[in-house]
């Protein structure tokens, strides 16, 4: 399990992100650079790290599912994501 700041300080980026993305889209646009360097740098979308959503782990994540790779094989062997089984072959 992945500190609990660290956690916190990623929410708290992807807020910035979400309240400042449609004046982002409109300085960019209008090709305001200044404006844009004075926004909040924690406000660009590319400063967000994908975390498990269960544990905060950072490495081995899943975009499809949202969580890391440690929790998938987890819930998929207990059968708690549909459509997912093991392969044999």
């Amino acid at each position: 399990m992945a500190k609990l700041s660290i956690i916190a300080r990623d929410r708290k980026k992807e807020a910035l992100v979400k309240r400042y993305a449609a004046k982002r889209k409109t300085l960019k646009e209008a090709g305001d650079w200044e404006g844009l360097d004075k926004l909040p740098r924690n406000s660009s979308k590319v400063r967000i790290h994908n975390r498990c959503k269960l544990t905060g782990r950072p490495k081995g994540y899943l975009r499809k599912f949202g969580i890391c790779r440690n929790q998938f094989r987890q819930m998929a062997s207990d059968g708690l994501i549909p459509g997912v089984t093991k392969a044999s072959w």
